[in-house]
């Protein structure tokens, strides 16, 4: 089936309800690397249940939709889908276990022309799902390569609508460096996203990669470790956006350097790679009190 702006902006998403339990909570923290320092008080509140807190941007894998572009009746090339941009804004804290619903749409699609591809925006409110009460709003942006070129003069397709950027021109405000796990993906995989490119290191090579790699949404999770460290005191109550641009991919098993910036309140960030010295996240926006 070819591709179809109506039919991809009008798409009807079922709502998808989830259970999870506080051992859900404390496996999506062990998927980041939280544990490593295990007497640490500031790794015990994710990963023990007693006096456990669920970290906020575990908002990110409930209530998911699964990859719906891969389904042959969007006419979408999945092959050549990149996961672009993510963003979050948080109502309230989460609970450490409970029952969700996400409420998913397709908020905009973007012509970048049939050369370039094409963006398309999915929006998914969480929300509780015993009294209704909104806990997070979520957007993906995705990057289409093979989908560019469908605007016509009647239909020109979207706007992108930019998020703000706070990262500052001056050297950064903190500095902190994160070592993945060799088997982080391998956990963190059982949270959400069980993609074979993540654990089968003949699917990574087919893919153009020499092993298998990290999780995008693994990557945002540990820059969000170092945002809640740096500029929340470790409480993830002060959290109330978090938003990355995706630039490289990171290997299990390599050192993130999360540099920081802020400016009243909203931090701007980029991460690197030590190891290779290539800028894998970037213009990281989040907002904390």
């Amino acid at each position: 089936m070819a591709f179809s702006y109506d039919a991809i902006k009008n798409r009807d998403f079922a709502p998808v309800e989830q259970n999870y339990t506080e051992k859900d909570t404390i496996l999506y923290a062990l998927g980041l690397g939280f544990g490593s320092e295990p007497t640490n008080p500031d790794h015990l509140q994710y990963v023990y249940e007693n006096g456990l807190r669920a970290l906020p941007f575990m908002a990110v894998v409930l209530g998911y939709p699964g990859f719906w572009m891969r389904e042959p009746s969007t006419g979408i090339d999945w092959v050549k889908v990149l996961h672009g941009e993510q963003r979050l804004r948080l109502h309230r804290p989460l609970p450490t276990s409970g029952r969700v619903i996400g409420y998913s749409k397709i908020k905009s699609i973007v012509d970048k022309g049939a050369s370039k591809g094409a963006i398309v925006v999915t929006e998914r409110v969480l929300r509780n799902a015993d009294n209704g009460e909104n806990l997070a709003t979520i957007e993906q942006v995705s990057f289409l390569r093979g989908n560019g070129g469908f605007s016509t003069p009647e239909q020109p397709g979207d706007t992108l609508e930019p998020y703000p950027n706070a990262i500052a021109d001056r050297a950064p405000d903190h500095v902190m460096e994160i070592a993945t796990r060799p088997e982080m993906a391998l956990i963190y995989r059982l949270c959400a996203d069980d993609n074979a490119l993540h654990a089968d290191p003949a699917v990574a090579r087919a893919a153009g990669f020499d092993r298998p790699i990290l999780h995008g949404l693994a990557s945002y999770g540990v820059a969000g470790r170092a945002i809640l460290a740096a500029w929340c005191d470790n409480d993830p109550t002060r959290l109330h956006a978090l938003n990355v641009r995706f630039t490289a991919p990171v290997y299990p098993g390599e050192t993130l350097r999360v540099e920081s910036w802020n400016e009243n309140g909203v931090i701007g960030f980029r991460v690197y790679v030590t190891e290779r010295n290539i800028m894998v996240l970037n213009n990281g926006y989040a907002e904390i009190s």
